[in-house]
């Protein structure tokens, strides 16, 4: 753990340095690169190549694709207590987000036009599942449910196997009950490849949503342009705002529950407005660690990924927060202390209230998307919605009438511009 006080003389720096960690090392963009280039080459020979190689897995372009059959007896093997789990959520996300869906509209600009939007679904998706030892389960909630709300007509959904070329039935079984049947055992860096460039088995996408990890996150960066992508979610972030209010053992189990995914490339923070409740709670991380099963990968992201920051007042808080744009912030501070946070922080993922919200609510049943901006892209991008699943179209459409009335405004702009053509194109209509 790295300890900071607010305004300290090296702080602005300090904090900078503990951010920019977070940036993917030229090693790993070289690489990403050079998997992304042979599948744009090679198509179906390097996805079979990379699986070798990477997940030590032997695939043909015939077992790409998880046949249905296999989908509906994951399904049917699914505890009841699973099942009802996956039910609750999908619920809580259509609640959710169905009033989200964008509606086109009509109406009339000041020269009498008629001007209005259209919103169509984008017409094939991508979406990744991360699996191996952390299958996310929720995550095929969290993300197919938006797109079938978006009306999205092709979902394909790109998760890895394990070296026998299984999906983690967890997976499988939320997908068939989910209603997608679309499903490549092909995923990492390789699956962006496919997703992107198409194969001669996998058609290409034309947006990629998800989360990732590092590597993953990266080859999402580098295509994009070629497709369009859901935001940029790597590795988990959980900051942590606590005041005397916070109860430190809260605070530490969401601190360690966000750093148990397993990359080790996760960010901790806990920002406290005492040194008191900074030493009791990163005491309290201490204790728990030893008692968790996966202490060992933990640990790691303790010593290398947690920061811990003293501030003296809630400006300083906000401030703090704002600059690393957290995926996920909870306030475990006094109401009325939290509703002047919730007025002052503009750039985190999701904002968890209170003590009696932990951030694993989000993660698996509270309503919206857990797909979340992580490594400071919440200062321009915002958490998966609705929205992000469909093209939104411009309307025009003028008359003789209106037509006249714009022409002055066609003619200045076309004489300012130099662009003769642009005024005689309205000219030419009023003849």
């Amino acid at each position: 753990m790295r300890t900071l006080r607010y305004g300290s003389r090296d702080f602005d720096a300090r904090l900078a340095e503990f951010c920019q960690s977070a940036a993917p090392a030229r090693e790993m963009r070289v690489a990403v690169a050079s998997i992304l280039a042979d599948v744009r080459a090679r198509g179906d020979a390097a996805i079979i190549g990379q699986a070798a190689r990477i997940d030590g897995v032997r695939l043909t372009p015939s077992r790409f694709r998880v046949n249905p059959p296999e989908l509906l007896r994951a399904a049917k093997s699914l505890p009841v207590r699973d099942r009802l789990a996956i039910a609750a959520a999908r619920a809580n996300v259509l609640a959710c987000n169905r009033p989200t869906l964008p509606r086109g509209w009509m109406g009339r600009n000041r020269q009498g036009a008629r001007v209005g939007e259209k919103f169509d679904p984008i017409r094939r998706v991508g979406i990744n599942i991360p699996g191996g030892q952390v299958p996310l389960v929720s995550t095929v909630v969290m993300t197919v449910t938006l797109a079938q709300i978006a009306g999205v007509p092709e979902i394909a959904v790109f998760t890895p196997c394990d070296r026998h070329g299984r999906v983690a039935a967890g997976l499988l079984a939320a997908l068939h009950l989910c209603g997608v049947t679309e499903v490549y055992r092909v995923g990492g860096v390789y699956g962006v490849g496919a997703m992107a460039y198409g194969t001669k088995t996998i058609p290409a996408v034309d947006k990629i949503f998800g989360p990732s990890n590092a590597w993953v996150c990266e080859a999402m960066r580098q295509v994009f342009g070629t497709v369009g992508v859901g935001g940029l979610p790597g590795p988990s972030e959980l900051m942590v705002v606590a005041d005397g209010t916070a109860r430190p053992a809260y605070a530490a189990a969401d601190l360690l529950a966000q750093a148990e995914h397993g990359s080790g490339k996760e960010k901790i923070f806990l920002v406290a407005l005492s040194r008191r409740i900074l030493v009791a709670i990163a005491g309290e991380v201490e204790r728990q660690l030893a008692r968790l099963d996966r202490a060992a990968l933990i640990r790691r992201v303790v010593r290398d990924g947690f920061l811990a920051v003293e501030v003296g007042n809630l400006a300083e808080a906000a401030a703090v927060a704002n600059h690393i744009a957290p995926e996920h912030l909870e306030l475990l501070v006094g109401r009325r202390s939290a509703a002047r946070l919730l007025r002052q922080i503009s750039t985190a993922g999701a904002i968890m209230i209170g003590n009696d919200t932990p951030t694993a609510l989000g993660d698996f049943t509270a309503g919206p998307s857990h797909v979340l901006p992580t490594g400071r892209n919440g200062r321009y991008f915002s958490g998966l919605r609705v929205a992000d699943f469909m093209r939104r179209t411009s309307l025009v459409q003028y008359d003789q009438r209106s037509l006249r009335l714009a022409a002055p405004v066609v003619a200045a702009f076309s004489a300012m511009e130099r662009l003769a053509a642009h005024g005689r194109s309205v000219e030419i209509r009023l003849m």
